[in-house]
């Protein structure tokens, strides 16, 4: 099989629309347990196979499914897997999955599943069954070797597995044993307060501070540098999985395995491959599982590149079909964006926030946060990070080669190697020589630790544990520093501020996007495409409106002015962030509902603790929190007169450029998602407040369709036409159509097609809350040869097309050629 092959199959590499014909679209659902939501609804698999029909109508090729596995009792998500052999219970299990996917049969959907290979949930010991056993067994479980765990004598927690979880170093005292008879699993146990641990046999007897020193694990101060295991990025209540080990894969997947063999999926996502000690060789092995008909999708955030370092791509040894499409959605969200709004953008964030949010700017801001996030958040990594260079590179010696070094200016290099690499790893195949001019860049630049990067030099050309550590603790460092401190700081235009996004860059041209996207449909075209996620900080309509400001930043400065002199934010950083997403997600008739007060304050909490520069998420300032959410509360209860005209003003431009974009993203290459509930206008921000249910009860009725919602109207046309032309849009060239004009930078014109024959196309102008349509008359579109007609209303076109009757009605314009 293709996955055996040790050059790698190369992504997408022989995906055609055989390996992708069941997967026209897909519409994301985020499946939650009863027990997860206070009113007991939760949504099931159940609930997922009721909505088949209604999806199918709709147009969608795929039902993508959220995390199944059986998580954390209460997970509102799903991805702290507890039981990675079985279906939870809770969602229906496997025969709940097997009459989903009968159903989708019956409507010709395909049916993805998200896997989570990285790690598993260990904040509820007793719900993990392996983690229980190994905490309890220690080396003699049959699972401990299951975990990526870190015993040495010299992480200082005694040989044994340090757990934080106490709140003050002294709280051992309130440990308490509980005896067989009385505890929930039967056994002796360790309780601490709500936290439960078990007791290794024979060790029960005495107090509970002896009972705790006799364990195989330890528990420590939450704030202490002490943690037994690899954890996803700073989350200690994930554990890392050791999926390198053979054993340890068969076990995790079997589950995924008897998937496959039943026919259950037609593809597989998955999470966070970035966490594992060997992406290229887990994609192999999970390939030669899946085989060579199912399409494979890893969520793994390319970086964007500098001016001096070249964009990700992804990694051809890797035999998978693409990501799951934040680089799509990065091209997608600049091409809203209007470049000439860049200078007074900068200007105003410059006086806002002191950072006028440039390219050089976010990197050098990337890099020190970096630095700090190692050093402090990642301190227990750095560790064992060292510990790793230092057994590496006295392997196979007579004695200690790295005696001279000493430990601070070892972390110092270590720090500075993950501060300046510009990728989420650098140990991957394309990648390779990032490293070494990393390391010849700090040598002529740091002298003073040359000793220091000679030993990390020796220790990575072994390529054993300590490339591996580095790597991920790269990947750590560069997820906490950039998606969840950075980008809560940036505020030159914050709707630039997503996964796997590039706030430092305003706007893309035309003509680059086009070809971004033509490199695309050859290089991946199954890759996923997505507007909204789970993980997005805004959903794509929030984002939409936002962008608009670039195209007035005049007026936006205005209404900033007015705003903070009337009233006035507890920080001006911090109100000049909030109030984008404030303004982004303002009803445009009438005044924010008590939900989305709530909804804000929530949202506030997040963004300020994780910006951590007035507050923290572990140091919380209660005064300046309590500032913030007055300010919310005023603006919401009498800045209407303020903010009401603004949004009024920008609003119809933020509607026009979420259709455009959904339509970039259901016509353009790749597998598009759809995100639940993002058929029709929605406000959603960060998790979990995009994750919340859905109302279906008026899309299923069809009360939305038949009240001619603009962009369900678009979605729903869209989804049917992928699924009616499946060659042309899961796999077809992409082919921008010429455009001669005045305006012509502002209008998106492309075609798909098969063979070297258009078939669907769509035409669309940009910038259109100061370019009215009358304004690109003799702006004129060269069709393709043949006869076109614009859907759903069947007007023909043909030849030289004037865009200015065309585009007056409409932002966006769709056109299929006549007679296919």
């Amino acid at each position: 099989m293709a996955a055996e092959d040790e050059t790698g199959t190369g992504a997408g590499a022989g995906a055609g629309p055989s390996r992708g014909a069941a997967l026209a679209s897909t519409y994301r659902l985020q499946l939650r347990t009863p027990a997860s939501d206070p009113d007991g609804r939760g949504f099931t698999l159940a609930d997922a196979e009721e909505l088949v029909p209604y999806l199918a109508d709709l147009g969608v090729g795929a039902v993508y499914l959220s995390p199944v596995m059986t998580a954390t009792p209460g997970s509102t998500h799903g991805y702290d897997v507890v039981d990675p052999t079985t279906v939870s219970a809770e969602l229906g299990g496997i025969d709940a999955l097997r009459s989903l996917r009968a159903a989708c049969r019956a409507h010709e959907l395909g049916l993805v599943v998200d896997i989570v290979p990285n790690h598993l949930g260990v904040d509820e010991p007793a719900a993990n069954p392996w983690w229980w056993d190994a905490l309890k067994r220690g080396p003699d479980s049959p699972h401990f070797s299951f975990f990526d765990f870190d015993t040495e004598e010299a992480n200082g927690a005694d040989g044994r597995i340090a757990i934080p979880v106490l709140g003050t170093p002294d709280d051992v005292a309130d440990l308490v044993v509980v005896a067989p008879g009385d505890s929930p699993s039967g056994e002796a146990e360790l309780h601490f307060y709500d936290h439960r641990f078990p007791v290794a046999p024979g060790t029960g007897d005495g107090t509970a501070r002896e009972v705790h020193d006799r364990q195989h694990y330890r528990l420590v101060h939450w704030r202490e540098p002490l943690l037994g295991y690899r954890r996803f990025f700073t989350v200690t209540g994930l554990a890392g999985l050791r999926q390198e080990d053979p054993e340890v894969f068969e076990a995790t997947h079997a589950e995924v395995r008897r998937w496959c063999e039943e026919d259950l999926v037609d593809a597989i996502r998955v999470d966070h491959p970035d966490g594992l000690s060997d992406p290229v060789g887990y994609a192999r092995r999970l390939r030669a599982l899946a085989g060579d008909d199912r399409v494979l999708l890893v969520e793994k955030i390319l970086a964007p590149g500098t001016e001096s370092t070249p964009p990700e791509v992804l990694e051809p040894a890797m035999p998978v079909d693409g990501t799951t499409g934040y680089d799509a959605l990065r091209f997608i969200d600049q091409l809203l964006v209007d470049a000439s709004g860049e200078a007074r953008l900068s200007e105003l964030a410059r006086r806002y926030t002191g950072d006028p949010g440039d390219e050089e700017q976010v990197h050098a801001q990337s890099a020190e946060l970096k630095r700090q996030i190692v050093a402090e958040d990642l301190a227990p990594e750095l560790a064992r990070l060292a510990r790793a260079v230092r057994r590496e590179v006295a392997v196979g010696l007579d004695g200690p080669a790295s005696d001279d070094v000493d430990e601070a200016a070892l972390r110092e290099t270590l720090i500075s190697v993950v501060a300046r690499t510009p990728y989420y790893r650098a140990d991957y195949p394309v990648l390779r020589g990032t490293l070494p001019t990393i390391l010849g860049g700090l040598r002529r630049d740091r002298p003073e630790l040359v000793p220091a990067l000679g030993l990390v030099a020796a220790a990575l050309a072994r390529g054993g544990e300590a490339s591996t550590r580095l790597a991920q603790v790269t990947g750590a460092a560069t997820a906490k520093a950039e998606e969840d401190r950075l980008f809560y700081r940036l505020a030159r235009l914050v709707s630039l501020n997503e996964v796997g996004g590039s706030p430092g860059r305003m706007g893309m041209p035309v003509e680059a996007f086009h070809l971004a996207m033509a490199e695309r449909a050859r290089s991946t075209p199954l890759a996923m495409t997505a507007l909204s996620t789970h993980d997005t900080k805004r959903g794509e309509d929030v984002r939409a409106r936002i962008s608009v400001l670039s195209q007035l930043p005049e007026e936006w400065a205005d209404l900033v002015t007015r705003v903070f002199d009337e009233f006035p934010p507890p920080a001006e950083d911090a109100g000049y962030f909030l109030l984008q997403v404030i303004v982004g997600v303002w009803p445009e008739l009438g005044g924010p509902t008590d939900d989305l007060r709530s909804r804000l304050h929530d949202y506030a909490d997040k963004a300020v603790r994780e910006a951590a520069v007035h507050t923290t998420w572990t140091d919380q300032d209660a005064d300046f929190e309590s500032g913030v959410h007055r300010w919310i509360d005023t603006l919401i209860d009498s800045g209407g007169g303020l903010l009401g005209p603004f949004v009024e003003r920008i609003a119809p431009a933020g509607r026009d450029n979420s259709l455009v974009a959904k339509a970039v993203q259901l016509l353009g290459p790749g597998i598009p998602d759809v995100y639940q509930g993002t058929e029709v206008w929605e406000d959603s921000l960060v998790d979990p407040d995009n994750r919340r249910f859905v109302d279906y009860g008026p899309l299923r009725s069809g009360a939305v369709a038949r009240a001619g919602h603009p962009k369900f109207m678009l979605v729903r046309e869209l989804l049917r036409l992928r699924r009616a032309h499946p060659e042309a849009l899961t796999g077809g060239a992409y082919v921008p159509l010429p455009v001669q004009g005045p305006a012509a930078s502002d209008v998106v014109a492309f075609t798909r097609s098969v063979d070297g024959r258009p078939t669907v196309g769509m035409i669309a102008r940009r910038r259109t809350a100061v370019l009215p349509a009358e304004e690109i008359t003799g702006t004129v579109v060269l069709l393709p040869q043949g006869t076109w007609a614009v859907r759903p209303d069947g007007t023909p076109l043909s030849g030289r097309v004037d865009l200015g009757e065309l585009l007056s009605e409409s932002a966006v314009v769709v056109i299929v050629r006549e007679g296919g």
